[in-house]
């Protein structure tokens, strides 16, 4: 069962915690540059696609949580954005960035007119932001100059990692969140609520 809120639009709770979520994974993406600088030591060029996908996962957190249109894309692009004051090597660059990746992690949950939020979509919004990532990467760093080969085995592992890492482990994290009770107030954490209720039911039936 999904709980899909009729009203799409944004409270000022939502607003509040949907920011504060993305402020609060923008050290966390920080800190991911340590994984991705020991990643490329172990598996060279490829090492930096391999780990991507947690880049976006606040998207399909957040999206999974409130389930408004925007959720994945502001998100996202806040967690980039409080990077920047936090010391990121790329700088304002993250500007845009955020902004890319958070449209590519958007676009599962729009075309599904906001009312799938099943693992599957969850996937695909990994895969949206791994996609809209690599062209955004092909423009700023010349990928063009790659080899054929070298470039399919970077954009297949990007979008796994994506699917994975964005996808898999957002939906974890959430579950994760909403099982403490602290989402009581959101869909997720209803859905969760409603879960338990039926649960119970079925247990004193039993």
């Amino acid at each position: 069962m999904q709980i899909i809120p009729e009203n799409k639009k944004w409270s000022l709770k939502e607003i509040i915690v949907m920011s504060a979520i993305g402020v609060a994974f923008a050290p966390l993406y920080m800190a991911w540059i340590q994984v991705w600088a020991l990643s490329t030591g172990i598996f060279g060029p490829i090492g930096l696609d391999i780990v991507f996908g947690f880049w976006f996962v606040v998207s399909p957190i957040c999206a999974y949580i409130f389930r408004k249109p925007g959720a994945a894309l502001v998100s996202e692009w806040i967690a980039a954005v409080v990077q920047i004051p936090l010391g990121s090597p790329s700088g304002a660059w993250l500007i845009v960035t955020g902004l890319v990746q958070g449209l590519g992690a958007e676009v599962p949950f729009a075309l599904s007119r906001y009312k799938n939020f099943k693992l599957p979509i969850l996937m695909l919004s990994g895969v949206g932001a791994a996609i809209a990532s690599f062209i955004y990467n092909w423009f700023r760093f010349g990928y063009a100059g790659m080899s054929p080969t070298l470039l399919l085995t970077m954009i297949a592992i990007r979008l796994i990692s994506g699917a994975l890492l964005a996808g898999v482990l957002g939906k974890g994290i959430a579950d994760s969140l909403a099982a403490t009770g602290v989402l009581a107030s959101f869909p997720l954490g209803k859905e969760w609520r409603a879960k338990r209720s039926q649960t119970i039911r079925e247990q004193i039936k039993g």
